[in-house]
C-alpha cells in the first residue's frame, strides 16, 4: 500500500484554493453592474480620505503602509467567517429541506455582502478605518464604546467559546482517554494558548496571519472532502453504536431527502444561518492593511470570502444531510461517531477541525485588541509593551473563564444572540443612516438601510426567545452556532 505524503497534499490544497479565489475575483469585483439592482446607488468616491495629522507621530492604526495581498486578505476574512456553525448546517438542512435551506443560505450570503457594502460606504465617506471610530462619528463617544464592547463580546463569546469549551476538550479526549491529566482538557488549553495562539496573536499586523489562515482553510477543505467521501461509504439505513454494540436505528422514511420541511425545529435553525457569515469586526482591519486599498477592492475580497464559505457551507450541509437524513444530529461529527466511534478518518477530521478553529483564534483576537486600544489609548503610537500586554491579558481572561466558569456556554449564548445581529444588521445600517448625509431619509438607500436594521432587531428577538425556551425546557434547539 502506498503511503500518503501529507505535506505536499497540504501545499497543493493551499495553492489550489488560492488559485480558485484569484480566478473568482474577476467575476465578483465590486462594480456598479456587478451588484444586485436593489444595492445600486449613485457614484461615490472609491478611496478612503486621508487621516488628519497634527504633525506629530502618527497613531498606531495608521503608522504603517498596507502591504497585504488580495489573496492573503481573502484567507484572513474567510478564516474569520468560518465558525462552529458549519458542524450544525446539516442539521439545519434536515429541519428546513434542501430547497428552503438553499434559499435561506443564499439570502443570508447576499445580505452579508450588502452589510459589508454599508460598512465600507460609511467608512469611505468620512475616511475612517476603525469600526469604533465609525460609532463615534455616528453617535459620539457612547457609540464608540458600544461598538468596541459589541466587538469584544462577540469575538470572545461567539468564537473563542467554541474552541476552548467544546472542540479542544471533546476532540482531545478521543485521543488521550488513557492519560488521566488530559481528561479535563484544562492543561492542554493552557499549552495550546502559550505555544500556538500567543505567538500568532503577537503579530503586529493581521496580514501576517494569512499563511496560518490558509492552512486553517485547508483543514476545513479536508473536513469537506471527508464528508463527501463518507456519503458514499455509509449505507442508509445504518447501524448506530452504543458501547460498541451494534444497534439498528432504522425508521420509516429515514433515507428520503426532504426538499421543504416545516417542523418545530425549523424556526430554531434560522438564527444559525443568519449568523453564518459574521466577519464584520475584521473587515476594516483587513482593509487598513490591504495593498492598494479601494472600496471596490475590499468589497471584492468580502464577496470572494463569502462566496467561498457559501460553497463550503452548502456542500457540507448537503452531503452531511444526504448521509444521515432524519438521523442527522446537531453536531455532524458526533453523528459519524455513532456509526463507528473508532473511525480513523473521522478522528483525523476532528483533529483537523480542532487545528482550523485554533488557528482562527488569533484572527479573532486582533479586532478585540484593536477595540481595546481604541477605547483606552486612541491617540497613542504603537508600542510593543502595550501590544503584548493586551494579548496576554485577553488569553488569560479567556482561559480563566473557560476553566472556572461552568455555565459559560449559556453566558456566551446570550452574548452571541445580541452581538451577532448588532454587527451584521443593526450597526452597519445605523452607521449608514447617520453618516451618509448626502442622501435624504426618504431615499431608497436609506430606506433599505432602515429595513436592514429592523431585520437585525427581529433576528435578535428570535435568538433570545429561543435561548429562553431552551432554558425553560432544558434542551438545546439551536443545533450549533457560528
Amino acid at each position: 500500500m502506498h503511503s500518503i505524503q501529507v505535506e505536499p497534499i497540504s501545499i497543493y490544497c493551499s495553492t489550489t484554493i488560492y488559485q480558485v479565489i484569484s480566478s473568482l475575483t474577476h467575476f465578483i469585483t465590486y462594480k456598479h453592474h456587478a451588484m444586485p439592482i436593489f444595492f445600486r446607488e449613485t457614484p461615490e468616491r472609491e478611496e478612503f480620505l486621508p487621516h488628519k495629522s497634527d504633525g506629530g507621530k502618527p497613531p498606531q492604526f495608521t503608522d504603517f503602509e498596507g502591504k497585504t495581498s488580495f489573496g492573503m486578505s481573502v484567507f484572513n476574512l474567510s478564516n474569520a467567517i468560518m465558525g462552529s456553525g458549519i458542524l450544525g448546517l446539516s442539521y439545519a438542512m434536515a429541519n428546513t429541506g434542501i430547497i428552503l435551506f438553499l434559499i435561506l443560505l443564499t439570502s443570508i450570503a447576499v445580505l452579508s455582502s450588502y452589510s459589508v457594502h454599508l460598512l465600507l460606504r460609511s467608512a469611505g465617506v468620512v475616511g475612517i478605518r476603525a469600526y469604533e471610530q465609525l460609532g463615534k462619528r455616528a453617535f459620539g463617544h457612547p457609540g464608540k464604546i458600544l461598538a468596541a464592547v459589541v466587538i469584544t463580546m462577540h469575538n470572545i463569546g461567539g468564537k473563542l467559546e467554541f474552541w476552548v469549551n467544546s472542540n479542544l476538550i471533546s476532540k482531545v479526549q478521543l485521543f488521550y482517554q488513557t492519560v488521566e491529566w488530559f481528561l479535563n482538557g484544562n492543561y492542554l488549553i493552557i499549552i495550546v494558548s502559550i505555544f500556538i495562539i500567543l505567538p500568532l496573536a503577537l503579530m503586529r499586523q493581521l496580514g501576517y496571519l494569512g499563511y496560518t489562515s490558509g492552512f486553517s482553510l485547508t483543514c476545513m477543505v479536508f473536513f469537506l472532502i471527508s464528508v463527501i467521501y463518507k456519503k458514499f461509504n455509509i449505507p442508509c439505513p445504518f447501524d448506530g453504536f452504543t458501547n460498541h454494540t451494534a444497534e439498528n436505528i432504522s425508521i420509516d422514511g429515514e433515507c428520503e431527502a426532504k426538499y421543504f420541511t416545516i417542523n418545530q425545529q425549523t424556526a430554531y435553525t434560522v438564527p444559525i444561518l443568519a449568523f453564518a457569515f459574521v466577519c464584520h469586526p475584521e473587515v476594516l482591519p483587513i482593509y487598513t492593511e490591504l495593498r492598494n486599498p479601494t472600496k471596490r477592492r475590499m468589497q471584492a475580497i468580502a464577496n470572494v470570502s463569502i462566496l467561498g464559505m457559501f460553497v463550503m457551507y452548502l456542500l457540507t450541509a448537503i452531503f452531511g444531510y444526504l448521509t444521515f437524513y432524519l438521523n442527522t444530529e446537531a453536531e455532524l461529527l458526533h453523528t459519524y461517531s455513532k456509526v463507528d466511534p473508532l473511525d480513523t478518518l473521522i478522528l483525523c477530521v476532528r483533529l483537523a477541525v480542532l487545528v482550523a478553529v485554533t488557528l482562527t483564534v488569533p484572527v479573532v483576537l486582533f479586532p478585540i485588541r484593536r477595540a481595546l486600544l481604541q477605547l483606552l489609548f486612541p491617540d497613542k503610537p504603537f508600542h510593543w509593551l502595550r501590544h503584548i500586554s493586551i494579548a496576554l491579558c485577553l488569553l488569560f481572561v479567556v482561559n480563566l473563564l473557560v476553566i472556572f466558569v461552568p455555565n459559560i456556554r449559556d453566558i456566551f449564548g446570550i452574548i452571541g444572540a445580541t452581538s451577532a445581529p448588532s454587527l451584521i444588521f443593526i450597526l452597519p445600517g445605523l452607521f449608514y443612516i447617520r453618516i451618509v448625509s448626502t442622501e435624504p431619509m426618504n431615499s431608497r438607500p436609506k430606506i433599505q438601510a432602515a429595513c436592514f436594521t429592523a431585520l437585525g432587531f427581529i433576528f435578535m428577538s428570535m435568538s433570545l426567545t429561543f435561548i429562553a425556551l431552551d432554558w425553560v425546557y432544558g434542551e438545546n434547539r439551536s443545533g450549533g452556532g457560528h
